[in-house]
């Protein structure tokens, strides 16, 4: 299931005060693209993301994922402060 596997690569690699992971990839069923992977929301808080970029926590998430990136359609990245 790539949605555990999502959340065990971001544990591993961010060791988060908070994640949720969850599967949207149902509300996509049948648009163009949809069959190539699944669609996932990530709500992450870690220490790793302080005083990093919008751009620059995303890119480190986008490389946590890269073992499963060719199973990910679409990702969509919320990063919060890590004391919430």
């Amino acid at each position: 299931m790539i949605k555990a596997k999502i959340e065990l690569l971001l544990t591993e690699t961010f060791k988060p005060t908070s994640l949720q992971v969850i599967d949207e990839s149902h509300k996509h069923a049948g648009h163009a693209g949809a069959s190539q992977g699944g669609h996932y929301q990530v709500t992450i808080a870690s220490k790793a993301f302080e005083g990093k970029s919008r751009l620059e926590t995303h890119r480190m998430v986008y490389l946590a994922l890269e073992p499963v990136k060719s199973s990910i359609h679409a990702l969509a990245i919320t990063i919060k402060n890590s004391g919430h």
